[in-house]
């Protein structure tokens, strides 16, 4: 683990420094891609505060947030689906493998009692 550090970003011209045991590049990464989606949003139209821009782009990321969690855990049921699938599987195998043995087994005994007749 990172030890706690303080990061400063630049977002819309104002420094905010923030605690945190994330890389600092990283950090920046992120404070740049909130700066740059803020301005966009500023930039497009004129009446839009600041505010309203974090605002808005507070909510973009939730939103981004919560689909890839939706998503993750739909990969996750998807993955558990899939190692029951197998296990089941493996399972039917082994038993199929055992039954193929036994029927060889039952298969040689019979060939015995032919050839000892």
């Amino acid at each position: 683990m990172d030890s706690v550090q303080k990061v400063t970003l630049t977002i819309c011209g104002t420094d905010y420094i923030i605690t945190t045991d994330e890389a600092p590049g990283y950090m920046q990464e992120l404070g740049m891609q909130v700066d740059a989606r803020i301005r966009n949003l500023m930039n497009s139209n004129n009446r839009t505060s600041l505010v309203m821009a974090a605002v808005m782009t507070a909510i973009m990321q939730a939103d981004e947030a919560k689909k890839a969690a939706q998503t993750a855990d739909n990969l996750r049921k998807q993955l558990k689906t899939f190692f029951d699938d197998n296990n089941r599987s493996r399972s039917e195998t082994d038993n199929l493998r055992r039954e193929v043995a036994r029927l060889k087994h039952e298969k040689e005994e019979l060939e015995r009692k032919l050839a000892a007749r």
